[in-house]
């Protein structure tokens, strides 16, 4: 399955998803979630997923390296300041937050197929891929990191 890896930019994998929970909506049973809960949740979800995503593009421009997730080859130092300290992969989560706010507002069990299908296909050909790299770019640096910070939270 390496073909798949480190080909599909995982925002786009993040909105083929989201488009097959719209879709799926009308099919899959309701959450149970009345009208209001289901807004303030979808808000707070997207929140924190946004400020995954923004902590963690502005830690990598921070550092001056790659923000390409198809090219980790690229990444000139190991960034492990600001959100890095709390997870290994916070565009990554901020992704799968902005899913389940998705789910919310739409208020779609569909979510409970597609969010762990998006964890394990980014784990699979997006996290060890970029991992790989990273172990042959920053051989001491990458273990000891991976041994203080979780891959996701």
């Amino acid at each position: 399955m390496k073909v798949l890896e480190l080909k599909i930019p995982p925002p786009i994998v993040a909105l083929l998803l989201a488009a097959a929970i719209y879709y799926a909506a009308p099919v899959f049973p309701a959450l149970p979630l009345n009208d209001d809960w289901r807004l303030i949740l979808a808000g707070l979800f997207a929140g924190v997923g946004f400020s995954c995503d923004l902590a963690g593009l502005y830690s990598f421009r921070k550092a001056h390296t790659t923000i390409n997730p198809l090219a980790p080859k690229k990444s000139s130092v190991l960034v492990t300041r600001g959100i890095y300290r709390f997870t290994r992969n916070p565009m990554y989560l901020g992704l799968a937050f902005l899913l389940l706010a998705w789910s919310c507002y739409w208020a779609s069990s569909a979510v409970l197929i597609d969010l762990p299908l998006f964890i394990v296909y980014i784990t699979l050909f997006q996290i060890k891929p970029e991992e790989r790299v990273l172990l042959e770019k920053f051989p001491d640096q990458f273990p000891a990191y991976c041994q203080k910070v979780r891959r996701w939270i």
